[in-house]
């Protein structure tokens, strides 16, 4: 039995750390994804705080890890452990049985689990802490109290210093589809073998108090006694693989789109990410200024991206002396593009060469 509890042990503290370390790479992805359950959930005066609340997850699950590697505390870090993999459990239960959310977020964006996998996973995690939690009293410590305490600090500060330093630069390690080197035409595409998702309009129409769905074909188009109620796409057929980048839609003010001309420039572009101007962060305007005056001697472009409407940007610009062309793009799209509210990237032809936080941009 001793043996065994060691095994467990270290199988689920391992997973800890490690799910914590690559959430902890990108707090502001776990944050939107958290973002996501709250809509679900009708729980959205949480969302204001879901930042805090991925630090703090991402740090527990570490800092759990550590403990249960240790052996300290296992009064205390089993009730932890088996509260957290119950709630995490819930979450993925909902996720797949709901359908409304597609991806849980438990790894991040570096490893993605379909929801069947992501639950599947939890319930056998939640068995292994279950068992712990029941002979907790058999795991003995490794090392004695002072040492265990100095490492679980050392947890602490360094769970706590990798999320600051991510949240004031970027991302360690960019899982996504816009990170440094990627092509982003090349990326919109779909891999070998994918096929994207189909669907099928259905439409209500109601007829003496009883409505009845309908599709494209046989909606009774020519019977006024029938009254539209609404309309849906229903999904008939899954999509198998996706693309790296979703989304990537740039258009002027005047709805014109810009995407093919901006990716095709032969000269290097700069798209400064501001999805809400209204927010964003500070200290930038010497160093965008500099560049400004390369886009003025017609040495670079520059490009605003945001998702702002016009006034709030006119106000934006004004107030931070910005002369480069600003286009639209969608809100989420600028948030996966760049995890600060400014990022810059560097395109040359369509491939991404730079990307840096508002505190680093070069």
């Amino acid at each position: 039995m001793k043996l065994f509890l060691n095994l467990l042990r270290i199988i689920v503290g391992v997973l800890f750390i490690f799910s914590g370390l690559i959430k902890a790479n990108d707090p502001l992805g776990l944050s939107y994804k958290m973002d996501e359950f709250f809509e679900v959930l009708h729980l959205t005066f949480l969302s204001p705080y879901s930042l805090a609340y991925s630090v703090i997850m991402n740090s527990l699950e570490i800092i759990l890890g550590v403990a249960l590697l240790l052996g300290y505390g296992m009064r205390l870090v089993s009730w932890l452990l088996l509260l957290m993999i119950a709630f995490f459990t819930f979450l993925t239960a909902y996720a797949l049985f709901s359908g409304t959310i597609k991806e849980c977020g438990c790894f991040g964006d570096c490893i993605k689990l379909t929801p069947a996998e992501t639950f599947w996973k939890d319930v056998i995690l939640l068995v292994m802490i279950l068992i712990i939690f029941i002979y907790h009293k058999r795991i003995q410590p490794l090392f004695g109290k002072k040492a265990s305490i100095a490492v679980l600090v050392l947890s602490v500060v360094f769970s706590g210093g990798i999320q600051w330093y991510t949240l004031e630069h970027l991302p360690i390690v960019d899982c996504l589809g816009y990170k440094v080197g990627n092509n982003i035409p090349e990326a919109m595409k779909l891999p070998p073998g994918a096929r994207p998702a189909e669907y099928e309009t259905v439409l209500i129409y109601e007829k003496d108090g009883k409505q009845k769905e309908f599709t494209a074909e046989n909606y009774p188009w020519s019977d006024s006694t029938w009254v539209f109620v609404d309309r849906k796409d229903k999904l008939v057929r899954e999509a198998t693989g996706e693309a790296a980048v979703k989304d990537f839609i740039l258009t002027d003010f005047d709805g014109v789109n810009q995407t093919q001309a901006i990716l095709s420039e032969s000269q290097p572009v700069y798209l400064f990410l501001v999805k809400d101007v209204t927010k964003a962060g500070k200290g930038w305007d010497e160093k965008m200024h500099a560049l400004q005056k390369q886009f003025q001697d017609g040495k670079i472009y520059i490009y605003g991206v945001t998702a702002s409407g016009k006034a709030d940007l006119s106000a934006f610009t004004a107030a931070h002396g910005l002369q480069f062309p600003f286009v639209q793009m969608d809100g989420t799209a600028i948030k996966t593009a760049g995890r600060s509210n400014p990022c810059l990237i560097l395109l040359e032809k369509g491939t991404i060469k730079g990307k840096w936080h508002y505190n680093d941009i070069p």
